[in-house]
Parts: C-alpha cells; sequence; structure tokens
C-alpha cells in the first residue's frame, strides 16, 4: 500500500509517500522501526543540551541533520517547501501565495517518487498510489483549502481514495508509532497549539491545554517584539545558550496553562534593559517547566509511565531534555521523533493517513471540506489505537505523585516536595517553597470551613515536607459516582466563597471513604486566595477535565458536578457563566 500525503496548514507546503510496512515482510518491519528509533536516538536528549545538576550551567547541543527538501529512508519520503516571510510572523495572505505556488511542485515530487517506488518493485507506475491523505484542520483556512483542492484533484486523477487528517493527531499518532507504545500520555508543543491528551474511548481526550496562545506563537511574539525574524524559537534557543536564568511568571493551573503573563513580562524585561540572553535562558527554563510540569500531572493522574511529543518547538533540545529527565525521574518511558517528523510534514499525514485507509476511514470527494478549528478531541479514532491511557491505579505505600513522593502510613501521611532535577535549581527551589507552604494554610483553612480535608500534623518548609492525619480508603478516580462528585462540587463551591480555590482538583486529589464525612479535598498546593469568577470556574474546569480523561461516564459526572455546585454557590450563575467562557477559550473551540 502506498499514500500520498499533502501538509500545507500554515507555512510548509509538503508532500509525501508513505509505503505501509503490511507489503514487507515482518522481519522488514522490525528493521524499518528500529531504524526509525536509531535516527531519534541521535536527536533525542541522551546527546541534547541539558542542565548540568551541579552548577545550573547550560551545554551547547549536537549538531544534528535539520534539511527539510527531500530524503527518504525505508519507507517515508517527505518534499518540503517552507514559506518564509521576509520579517515579522507569519502573514496569511502571503502564505496563502506560497502554498499556491508550492503545493502543485511538491506533490508532483512526491508522485514521482512514487511512480520510482512503484516501478521499483512492478507494479503499475501509472497507478502508483492507494489512497491520498491530506491536511484537513487546523490551521489557516486559505492554505487548507489550497491543499484540499490539490488533493481532492489527485484522488479524482488516479481514482483513488480521499483521507482527511487531523493535523494536531497526526503529530501525535507518528510518535505513537515509531515509538510503539502502548497507552502513551502526548504532549503536542506546536506553533499554534499546546495539548496534553490521552486516547480513551474512542477519541483523544483533552487533559490539559493552552488558555491563550499556542508555545510557538508564544515565543514568536516575543521574538517580533525584538524584530527577530520568523521562526522566532531557534533563535531564542541559540541565545538562551549564553544567558543566566531570571524569574518570569509561571502559570500552571491543574493540567492547563497559560503563556500570555510570561511574554508580558519577557517583553517588559528586554524593555527595563535585561539582557536578551538571560531573558531568553528565562523563557526557556519557565515554558519548558511548565510542559513539562503538566504532562507529568497527566502519567500520575493516569497512571501512564510512556510520554510521546509533538510538534515543531518539539525540536528544542531542552525542552527534550527536560521531559526525558522528568520520565527518568519517575521511571517512565519517552519517545521524541526525529526532527522531520516533528514540525509540520507531509510524513505524519501519510502515516496516519494509510492507518485511516486501511481502516476505512475515507471521505467522499463532496464531504471533504477543511476544518480551520479541527480540535483533536473531535476526531473518532477508527485505527488501532493502543490501550485507553488511564488503566486505574493501586494501592502502594510509596506513590510518584506529580510533583511529591507520598509515603502512606497507618494513621499519617507524609508528603516530600523533592527536587525536580529538570527545573532550573533557582525555579525548582522557589516552586516547591511556595506550594508547600500554600499547601499547608489552605489545606487547615477549607477545614476551618466546613470542608472535609486531613489535619494537618506537622510542616517542615526548610525540607518541603507536610505531615497529614490519613483520610479516606480510596482516591475518587477508583471509586467514581455522581454522589461523590456532587460532594465535591459542593466542596468546591464553599472554598470558592470563602475566597481561594484548590487549584488542582483532579480525581486524585480527591480521597473518598465508607464512612462520614465520605468525601475529602487533598494537595492543595496550587491553590490561592482569589475571588475572581474566572479562578473559580478553573477550578470547574479542570475536574471536568480529569473526568473526561479518566472514566468513560464523564458527561454524566459533568453535569452532576455543575448542578451540585449550582446549589451550593452564593455566585453559581457568574462562575457557571464564566465557565462556559474558559471551556470556548479552548484551541479551536
Amino acid at each position: 500500500m502506498r499514500i500520498l500525503g499533502i501538509e500545507g496548514t500554515a507555512w510548509a507546503a509538503s508532500a509525501a509517500v508513505y509505503e505501509t510496512p503490511d507489503e514487507r515482510s515482518e522481519e522488514g518491519v522490525s528493521g524499518q522501526r528500529a531504524g526509525a528509533e536509531r535516527h531519534a536516538s541521535s536527536e533525542t536528549p541522551s546527546g541534547a543540551r541539558g542542565l548540568d545538576k551541579a552548577n545550573g550551567e547550560r551545554q551547547r547541543p549536537v549538531s544534528s541533520e535539520t534539511a527539510t527538501t527531500a530524503s527518504d529512508d525505508d519507507h517515508v519520503f517527505i518534499e518540503t517547501d517552507a514559506y518564509q516571510p521576509e520579517s515579522g510572523g507569519i502573514h496569511p495572505r502571503e502564505a496563502a501565495e506560497h502554498m499556491g505556488d508550492a503545493v502543485p511542485e511538491v506533490v508532483e515530487t512526491a508522485l514521482d517518487h512514487a511512480r520510482d517506488r512503484a516501478e521499483a518493485v512492478g507494479d503499475d507506475p501509472s497507478t502508483p498510489i492507494d489512497a491520498v491523505a491530506f491536511s484537513r484542520g487546523p490551521g489557516l483556512g486559505p492554505c487548507l483549502r489550497i491543499v484540499a483542492t490539490a488533493a481532492r484533484a489527485v484522488a479524482q486523477r488516479f481514482d483513488v481514495p480521499l483521507v482527511g487528517v487531523n493535523h494536531m493527531v497526526a503529530h501525535l499518532e507518528v510518535g505513537r508509532y515509531f515509538s510503539g507504545f502502548d497507552a502513551p500520555v502526548c504532549l503536542n508543543a506546536s506553533g499554534a497549539n499546546a495539548h496534553i491528551l490521552g486516547y480513551r474511548s474512542g477519541r483523544y481526550r483533552v487533559l490539559g491545554e493552552t488558555m491563550d496562545t499556542g508555545v510557538g506563537n508564544a515565543i514568536d511574539k516575543f521574538t517580533r517584539h525584538l524584530d527577530w525574524s520568523h521562526p522566532g524559537g531557534p533563535k531564542v534557543e541559540e541565545h538562551a545558550l549564553d544567558g543566566e536564568y531570571v524569574d518570569l511568571p509561571y502559570v500552571v493551573k491543574g493540567m492547563d496553562f497559560s503563556f500570555s503573563g510570561i511574554m508580558s513580562a519577557a517583553k517588559q524585561a528586554v524593555d527595563d534593559g535585561v539582557p536578551v540572553d538571560d531573558v531568553c535562558r528565562g523563557l526557556e527554563e519557565t515554558i519548558f517547566a511548565m510542559l513539562a510540569e503538566v504532562a507529568e500531572r497527566a502519567l500520575s493522574l493516569t497512571d501512564a509511565d510512556e510520554l510521546v511529543l509533538g510538534g515543531g518547538v518539539g525540536q528544542n533540545q531542552r525542552l527534550q531534555s527536560m521531559l526525558a529527565e522528568m520520565c527518568d525521574q519517575r521511571g517512565a518511558d519517552f519517545y521524541a521523533p526525529e526532527p522531520r517528523f516533528l514540525r509540520d510534514n507531509a510524513g505524519m499525514i501519510a502515516i496516519l493517513g494509510a492507518r485511516m485507509y486501511a481502516a476505512g476511514d475515507t471521505i467522499p470527494v463532496a464531504d471533504s471540506g477543511i476544518d480551520s478549528d479541527f480540535r483533536p478531541d473531535q476526531v473518532d479514532v477508527t485505527w488501532d489505537a493502543g490501550e485507553p491511557v488511564a488503566r486505574g491505579g493501586h494501592d502502594a505505600d510509596e506513590i510518584q505523585g506529580a510533583e511529591a513522593v507520598v509515603t502512606i502510613e497507618a494513621d499519617r501521611v507524609i508528603k516530600e516536595r523533592r527536587p525536580r532535577s529538570y527545573r532550573h535549581p533557582a525555579l525548582d527551589e522557589r516552586l516547591r517553597s511556595e506550594r508547600t507552604r500554600q499547601e499547608a494554610r489552605l489545606t487547615s483553612e477549607a477545614r476551618r470551613h466546613g470542608v472535609p480535608t486531613p489535619v494537618v500534623r506537622d510542616v517542615d518548609l526548610a525540607e518541603h515536607r507536610i505531615v497529614f492525619q490519613r483520610v479516606g480508603e480510596t482516591e475518587l478516580r477508583e471509586a467514581l459516582t455522581e454522589q461523590r462528585v456532587r460532594a465535591v462540587g459542593r466542596h468546591l463551591a464553599t472554598i470558592h466563597d470563602a475566597g481561594f480555590v484548590h487549584g488542582d482538583p483532579t480525581t486524585r486529589n480527591v480521597r473518598v471513604g465508607s464512612g462520614e464525612p465520605s468525601t475529602f479535598l487533598i494537595d492543595f498546593g496550587l491553590g490561592y486566595y482569589t475571588r475572581d469568577e474566572e479562578d473559580h470556574a478553573m477550578d470547574l474546569h479542570v475536574l471536568a477535565q480529569s473526568l473526561a480523561g479518566t472514566t468513560d461516564d464523564a458527561e454524566a459526572l459533568q453535569t452532576a458536578l455543575v448542578d451540585a455546585y449550582r446549589s451550593a454557590s452564593e455566585r453559581d450563575d457568574a462562575v457557571l457563566d464564566r465557565l462556559t467562557a474558559v471551556e470556548g477559550r479552548g484551541r479551536y473551540q
């Protein structure tokens, strides 16, 4: 089977030919995957720039092959012609003009390659492909329409089926395919997007995402302030090598995150005379630590032990090294594809298109319109996507959480925020201290307002350790019922009315038991004092997302949560109206 892929969501006019392994022996398939893993290993953090744990110094990256011209390995050929603006960021009109000129050329080059491949194995070179896969969205509408038009024309020219691929799912599936992982958490870090996803119940579920702009676009906004040309990411990476770390805002809410405040602070720092290299260092250390943290939170929530990276920003060696170190520290496996499969490329479109085609997931030309707001959680997964994430936890005396080690004894629980070596030491110390102090304070504060929480028995700020009373029999995710979710909704309403938020009310941060009270809130480390309806709505949003990622009955439980909150809150209308706005603020809602 030979599939043509066409990509062009924003800047990269790209076409690819992918030959599926089922034409070859199992030995050949194994060789292909091993070869892909060897290619990837030369780009991954074993040889990448990292953080010297002794002194926090940066190391320069090893050189790597980054060409986007035609390339060929065992079964993937990619031809790319990238749009390069003369100044500033991507201009939609110019990008569309580039696509109009470049897409036909890269497609014909790919078709010539398909003919050569067909002839080499004795196939009819006049019908060199079995299907055409194209990027249907998300992306810039004018660019997507040019790609779709080209795909329809080629499909009709060779009388083969058409496959519409979600660009973001392709970024994740190409890594999942080459890694061989069964049930990974997937981090997408690309220009216009940033998501944490896990497969469950026939779709990729969004466990967390940016609440304002994509990670690459955020970095580009900063570099445009400096009059640097697009793309800004590689320039920030290079300048960060010679910089000293500076503090910038760090915004994580559950598994969601925000970049707008960081970008504003970074631009202001430059305007105030802070050396550009130092600001670039602070940007990388802060933004990538946020992405590593939310990825770890997703691994903890779902009990997954595999992480896949996708997206063009994923080429950054510092990001890869942080993710690899985080996974190593918690005993998880990490995989980043080689660079040509991380940046926008038609190879990933062809690879996922082949799997969709094999599953019978094709579309008639009449139904092949583009969708510039095509979210990954809107895609019905028809192909074999492996095991579902969130397979359930297990009882243990010591639990590695998202940012702490929890030791469970007969009548008490000891929580210790140990250093996270992937973070810059100054940032790590700041977060551990702030969160230990806030968790002790807000756990007791919630209890004073009638919300069941553990009694705080001892706090050691120097060691970032808290000793709690042991409460409940298991985590909420192991014993989900509407009654228990309603109780959580009422508890959140109570603390919101008292003027603070939990910050991370996932199904792992609620303990349940058979006695009274039966539902306890724990882990207030991301909490803070606020009467802002937006912050209160984010608590509800975080819990709703964790339900979607850990149960097949999320919708009914989410409804129960909202109903209970409405019944108990003094400001339910304002908060729930804001919740609707928050849910609509995710990428392409």
